[in-house]
């Protein structure tokens, strides 16, 4: 295991293009981190300077007590796991799990404990003896990761793993990976534009935007105080309702419809709110009239307009409720006002 450094990390291309603004962060031996954003954030390339699959511009890497900036990648003592599994079709299971410990001269009696533990581990006993041709998706990733923990590495590294899977796939193998991080006590960092693995596996997350950090915190720092419209945005689903405010006398208004309480200048503001801190009822004090009900089984999600602006609101499967006007009301403590501006959180 190893504590992992970032200073400074820089990723310009030839042709002039930064792909990563000077980055710094520290991930705790044995933490599992998330770096999340949309596609072209930087998140891969970030991860891949790390691996050392990228050169590094500027800045210096560090995992554990060494500086890796110029070390090749098989030196690292990382084991990387892809979205496309990067298995031999023609070798089976036990040779694909082996592969790297054959490569390193390690003997063979040695190479078949090691691939035995991994494949009890992973539930992939019975299959040693197929070819990744003979596999479903799900089980060809577990083969990916089971060459990874034969190697016993100082650090785990994933690029969007469960990305080819279908939705039921990724929520079992999601659990699998965070429980075998979990029982191995590797430092792991894990790159996804899936908010939702984000926010389910990662001890903390990173977003990223425009190869610059938006917000490092844990999942429910993340969720509850974004820190700016862009991370409120990005993260959640449904993301954050956010709207055009102004703030005036110790008030923010939205519209004539909300009003709360809050310590910021006069002026132009934005105010979050999430879905589920809105309550709906008949002695709510806002007008608000649905104009979609989206049925999601173990809850609901209400679509409409609030003074010229898209809101929606989450309620529980119980609730019924149906397209045309209904009342609502805002939880004051969980508003988040953000710069009209800069999009910062105040």
């Amino acid at each position: 295991m190893a504590q992992v450094s970032l200073n400074n990390i820089r990723k310009i291309y030839p042709n002039g293009y930064e792909a990563v603004v000077p980055t710094s962060f520290d991930i705790a031996d044995g933490e599992f981190v998330v770096l999340v954003g949309p596609s072209g954030c930087g998140k891969s390339t970030l991860l891949r300077m790390v691996a050392g699959l990228e050169d590094i511009s500027e800045g210096a890497l560090s995992i554990g007590d060494r500086n890796v900036n110029h070390v090749d990648p098989a030196d690292r003592d990382i084991a990387m796991v892809f979205q496309n599994y990067a298995l031999y079709p023609h070798m089976t299971v036990r040779k694909n799990i082996g592969y790297g410990l054959k490569n390193r001269k390690t003997p063979a009696s040695e190479i078949e404990d090691k691939v035995q533990t991994a494949a009890k581990m992973l539930n992939l006993t019975e299959y040693l003896d197929r070819k990744p041709s003979q596999l479903s998706g799900g089980q060809r990733q577990r083969v990916a990761m089971g060459r990874a923990v034969v190697r016993d590495p100082a650090l785990f590294l994933f690029d969007e793993p469960l990305s080819n899977l279908d939705a039921k796939l990724r929520h079992q193998m999601r659990i699998e990976i965070k429980a075998l991080q979990r029982r191995l006590g590797v430092t792991s960092i894990y790159v996804t534009h899936d908010q939702v693995e984000a926010m389910t596996m990662a001890d903390r997350i990173i977003v990223l935007n425009a190869g610059r950090i938006e917000q490092i915190g844990t999942p429910a720092e993340i969720y509850h105080r974004p820190a700016s419209t862009f991370v409120a945005s990005f993260m959640g689903a449904p993301p954050m309702n956010l709207l055009t405010a102004k703030g005036s006398g110790g008030r923010v208004t939205v519209g004539e419809t909300i009003s709360v309480a809050a310590e910021v200048a006069d002026g132009p503001v934005t105010l979050g709110i999430r879905p589920e801190d809105i309550e709906i009822g008949p002695t709510c004090d806002i007008p608000f009239t649905v104009d979609i009900v989206e049925e999601l089984g173990a809850h609901r999600l209400l679509h409409g307009q609030l003074g010229g602006q898209e809101l929606t609101i989450h309620v529980g499967k119980d609730v019924v409720v149906s397209a045309g006007p209904i009342r609502m009301s805002i939880n004051p403590d969980a508003v988040v006002l953000f710069d009209a501006k800069s999009g910062l959180a105040l």
